[in-house]
Parts: C-alpha cells; structure tokens; sequence
C-alpha cells in the first residue's frame, strides 16, 4: 500500500528533536511521498535541509504562504523566486489568501498569490491554494488567471459540495485531511457528492491532527487515519482509497513510486 501525504511542514522545529522516528512511522503506515510546502524565506533552509535527508521520501515546494505576506512580501518573492527557477521544485506552494487572523495585508496577499500563479504559469508547475476564510476572494481570481494548464490543490479544503464542484471544475484536486475525522466537520457528507477520483489526502503537520490524536502534534504517519476514514465515507476499501488518491496526486504532481 502507497501513500501520499501531499502537504506536510515537518522541516518545522517541532520535529527536529524527533524526525528519525517520525520518518519511520510514516514508512510504517505506507507512506512513500511526503511533500513539503514551504512558507517563507527563513523556512526555507529547514526545508532543503529535510529534503536532503531523504530525497527520495520529502518532496519540496516553494512558495510564501498568504500568512507571511507583510510589508517586506516583495523582499521574500525576489528571493522565494530566485529559489523555485532553481528547477529543484515541484510545486509552487503554498499561496494563497488567509482572511481568518489578519486582514492588513489582503491587498499584498492578493499580490503575492497573482504573481506566484504567474510564475507557475510560466515554469508549468502545479499551485498549492491556502484559502482560508477566503474562497469567494480566490474565486475572483482564479475565474481571472485559470488557465487548461493551470493544476494543483485545493489545500484543506473546508467549503460545501458547491465549492468542491467549482474546485473541480477548475481542473483541480481537492485535499482532505484530519479535518474529515472531526465528528461536526460536515466533510463527510460533502464528500458523499463528490467522486474520489478529485480527493488528495494530506495532513498539514504539525496541525490538524486526526481522531484520535487531534489536540496532540500532527505527523504524517496519521495520513492514514485519514485514508481509513475516506473507506468507510465511499464504501470501499483501505487499499482502494491508497491507490486511488496516490493516482490523484500522481495527476497533479507527474511523479514516478
């Protein structure tokens, strides 16, 4: 069985005191790829520095997150692009817009994500989308900027069975993680209108931790809890939903096992 964690911050602090361990249990549970995204110019020395410990196991992205756009946001994308046309990125992730902590920077926010959808245009890689608490707003510009080309993930996805169908329609996949274990999430039921075959799983760690760890540190060993929950929302078995969505990230991030 193979599994793709495709979003994961393990180069974080939290790990570095442990990461031996953390590495086994995810090879334990299945998991083949771990992809990592990163989120501003000081992670990204972590970053490398995960990948060149496993290369064939951590895969990077390169991107400055929505929450790490602030005045010095043209400062960090001369250096975060600089870093992606090096050619060592397979994604350029993880942007977006955030409205949930601060709303100071939203014009700088939209700045960022445009140019860094440009640039994924022009290097045709695939985009990795924060949204959160900000889907109408990354609606408005990806109704601007989609093009056939243009992939990637929906990244946490938390809307309704109508925003899944627009994320879909915009050739991208949608990613689950812990969040579909929570008993009120509500994911489940809008994920019984919509087809596997758009569904990559991914856990966020260290955050949002699975049933039945949530409230503890994420890793990405729990990818599988996640996969387990998706078999008994679709009816099917664990080992379908592995080959499933490894075959979904597989669509989005052109990689060989």
């Amino acid at each position: 069985m193979n599994l793709i964690d495709t979003h994961a911050h393990i180069y974080q602090e939290d790990f570095q005191v442990d990461i031996d361990a953390v590495i086994a249990r995810a090879k334990e549970n299945g998991v083949s790829k771990i992809y990592l995204p990163n989120v501003d110019v000081p992670s990204i020395a972590d970053l490398k520095a995960l990948v060149q410990k496993d290369p064939l196991l951590f895969i990077p992205m390169m991107g400055l997150h929505p929450c790490y756009v602030k005045d010095d946001f043209e400062v960090q994308l001369n250096t975060i692009e600089k870093e992606l046309r090096s050619g060592n990125y397979v994604a350029v992730g993880e942007i977006g817009i955030d409205l949930y902590w601060d709303k100071t920077f939203y014009a700088q926010q939209q700045e960022a994500f445009r140019r860094q959808i440009d640039w994924a245009l022009e290097l045709d890689l695939p985009i990795v989308i924060h949204a959160r608490d900000s889907l109408k707003e990354i609606y408005e510009i990806m109704d601007e900027v989609s093009r056939p080309q243009l992939k990637g993930i929906f990244h946490c996805f938390s809307g309704n069975a109508d925003d899944a169908r627009k994320v879909i329609n915009y050739g991208f996949k949608i990613g689950i993680g812990g969040v579909v274990t929570f008993k009120n999430s509500g994911l489940d039921k809008v994920l019984q209108e919509i087809d596997i075959k758009h569904i990559v799983i991914e856990t966020d760690a260290p955050y949002l931790t699975p049933v039945p760890h949530r409230g503890k540190r994420n890793e990405s060993s729990y990818v599988k809890l996640i996969a387990i929950r998706l078999a008994e929302i679709y009816g099917i078995s664990l080992d379908e939903v592995a080959e499933i969505t490894t075959q979904n990230a597989k669509e989005v991030f052109n990689f060989e096992l």
